[in-house]
C-alpha cells in the first residue's frame, strides 16, 4: 500500500486548485486555498469511474498533521513515549570528567549506535554498568528509526515478562500468541536491561524462544545489559557470541552519570574557579625586586608555564618556591588557558584531594574511593597544588604515591607546585620520579617570601 504523498500524487492532475480561488469569497492568507480550511476536497477534474471520482481525500494541509499523528501511533506502539526525551544529540557528558580512554570508548560507542540506527541490520549489544549510558542509546536507536517512519518496539526484560504473563489474564485485549508473536517479529526489538529479571524456568524459557526466534531470522535487535555472560542462560549466551550477527558495545570503562549528578564530583572540588582570575597576562615578572637572579627565575617560570600551557602533553611542570613566589598563581594560569581551549582541567589543592578521597568513607558516599581515585588518576591535565606531605598519615602518602606512579607511568600531563626551595624533605620515591629529566622540567622560582604583602601584580584591566 503506498504512502499518503504517493496517493495525492498519482491523483494531482485531477484537483483543480483554482476552484476555491475563483469563487467569490476571498480567504484569508492563512486558509488552505485548496481546501477552504476543511482538511479535505473533491478532485472535480476526476472522470466518471475513476476511483477518485466524487471521493473526499486529504489535503495536502494535513500531511504534516497526519505524519505526526502516525508518529506518535508508533511511539505509543513502541513504548518509547517516555523515553522520548533520549536521542544522540542530547547525549551530554560535560558535567562529567573523562579521562582520554573514557572519552574514545564513549565516542565509539556512540558512533557504534549512531551507525546500528541507520542501518539496522544485525544485532548491536551495550553492555556496561549502571548509569553509563546503555539505555539512552538504546532508546535513541529507537526514536532515530521512529522519525524515519520505522516500527520500533521498546521493553525492558521485567516488563515483557509482565506483559506477557498478563496475556494469560481474563482481561486481556490480546491472547498470549498474539502477544507473544507481535514482539518476535518486531521490525526492530529494543529488549533493555537483560539479566535484570527473575531467573524462573519459565523466564528462561520465553526468553530463549524470543532470542532464538530472532537469531534464526536475523532480525534487527538492541540489547543493554549490566550482567557477566556467565550469569545468563548459556543458549542465549551463544546466541550473543555469534559476532558474524551480534556487534558487542562494551561500555564498561565509562563512569555511571547518575552518580556523579547526586554526589560530589572531582570537577566540584576543582579550586580553579575560585583562581579564575589569575592568568598570564596579568602575571608580572617585573616586580620591585633588587635581585637580577630573582627577576630571572620568574621570567623563567612563567616562559615554562607558558610552553607547557600550549602544549602539554606527555609532560610535567614541577614549580619550586617558597609561599607566595607566584606558584599558584602560574599554575592558575595554566589550568585557565587549557580551559579557554575546551580542555578539561582539574586544579586541586592536595589537602582537598586527599579529603574528597576520604569522603568515600562515609555511610551516605554514593561513590566508592576506587572509583574516586581512578577519576582523580586518570583525568587529562590534574594540577596539584601546595604538594606537601610533612603532616600526612602513611594512608595519604600510600594514595598520593599511587596517583603520581599512575601518572608517571603513563606520562599524563600533570602540574605540581611545591612549597620550599627544594626535594630534600621528599620521600625518595616522590625526589626520584621528580628528578627524572626524561619527563619532568623542575623551575625554581628563587624570588624571596613576602609576608604582609602580596607580591603579585594584576593588570587593572584583568581585575574581576
Amino acid at each position: 500500500m503506498g504512502s499518503l504523498g504517493d496517493y495525492l500524487d498519482k491523483f494531482n492532475s485531477f484537483w483543480d486548485k483554482s476552484d476555491a480561488s475563483s469563487e467569490n469569497v476571498e480567504l484569508s492568507p492563512d486558509v488552505c486555498p485548496i481546501c477552504g480550511g476543511l482538511g479535505y476536497f473533491t478532485p472535480s477534474n476526476a472522470p466518471i469511474g475513476h476511483p477518485a471520482f466524487g471521493r473526499a481525500i486529504v489535503c495536502e494541509c494535513q500531511q504534516n498533521n497526519i505524519a505526526k499523528q502516525e508518529t506518535d501511533r508508533r511511539r505509543n506502539i513502541s513504548n518509547l513515549t517516555y523515553y522520548q526525551n533520549m536521542s544522540f544529540d542530547n547525549f551530554i557528558t560535560s558535567d562529567v570528567a573523562l579521562s582520554q580512554i573514557q572519552k574514545a570508548t564513549l565516542s565509539n560507542c556512540i558512533d557504534k549506535a549512531y551507525h546500528f540506527a541507520n542501518n539496522p541490520e544485525g544485532w548491536i549489544l551495550f553492555y556496561g554498568g549502571y548509569g553509563c549510558g546503555k539505555t539512552h542509546l538504546a532508546a535513541s536507536i529507537g526514536n532515530y528509526c521512529l522519525t524515519r517512519g520505522q516500527s520500533v518496539i521498546f521493553m525492558t526484560i521485567p516488563d515483557l515478562l509482565d506483559h506477557l504473563r498478563a496475556a494469560f489474564g481474563p482481561n486481556s485485549e490480546l491472547a498470549y500468541d498474539e502477544k507473544f508473536e507481535m514482539i518476535r517479529e518486531a521490525p526492530l526489538l529494543i529488549l533493555d536491561d537483560l539479566g535484570a529479571e527473575s531467573p524462573t524456568a519459565w523466564a528462561n524459557e520465553k526468553l530463549y524462544q524470543l532470542f532464538n526466534h530472532r537469531y534464526v531470522r536475523r532480525l534487527p535487535t538492541v540489547i543493554t545489559t549490566n550482567c557477566d555472560f556467565d550469569r545468563l542462560d548459556p543458549r542465549i549466551t551463544s546466541r550473543l557470541r555469534d559476532y558474524q550477527l551480534c556487534r558487542l558495545v562494551n561500555m564498561q570503562e565509562l563512569p555511571d552519570y547518575r552518580s556523579h549528578l547526586d554526589d560530589q564530583t572531582l570537577g566540584e572540588i576543582s579550586n580553579v574557579k575560585i583562581y579564575e582570575g589569575m592568568t598570564f597576562e596579568n602575571f608580572s615578572t617585573h616586580r620591585d625586586e633588587p635581585h637580577t637572579k630573582s627577576k630571572e627565575s620568574l621570567s623563567k617560570a612563567a616562559a615554562a608555564a607558558k610552553q607547557f600551557a600550549e602544549a602539554p602533553s606527555q609532560q610535567w611542570l614541577i614549580l619550586v618556591g617558597k609561599n607566595g613566589t607566584g606558584k599558584t598563581h602560574l599554575a592558575a594560569a595554566i589550568a585557565n588557558a587549557r580551559i579557554k581551549v575546551g580542555e578539561p582541567v582539574y586544579f586541586v589543592t592536595l589537602p582537598d584531594l586527599l579529603d574528597y578521597l576520604r569522603r568515600s568513607f562515609e555511610p551516605n558516599s554514593r561513590m566508592s574511593l576506587e572509583k574516586r581515585f581512578q577519576e582523580v588518576c586518570a583525568t587529562d591535565v590534574l594540577i596539584l597544588d601546595h604538594f606537601d606531605l610533612s603532616a600526612a598519615s602513611s594512608w595519604a602518602r600510600e594514595k598520593v604515591f599511587q596517583l603520581i606512579e599512575y601518572r608517571y607511568v603513563r606520562r599524563l600531563p600533570t602540574v605540581i607546585t611545591k612549597p620550599g626551595d627544594s626535594f630534600v624533605d621528599l620521600d625518595p620515591v616522590f625526589e626520584s620520579r621528580f628528578s627524572d629529566s626524561r619527563l619532568c622540567r623542575v623551575i625554581h622560582i628563587s624570588t624571596p617570601e613576602r609576608k604582609g604583602k602580596s607580591i603579585l601584580t594584576f593588570d587593572e584591566n584583568n581585575r574581576k
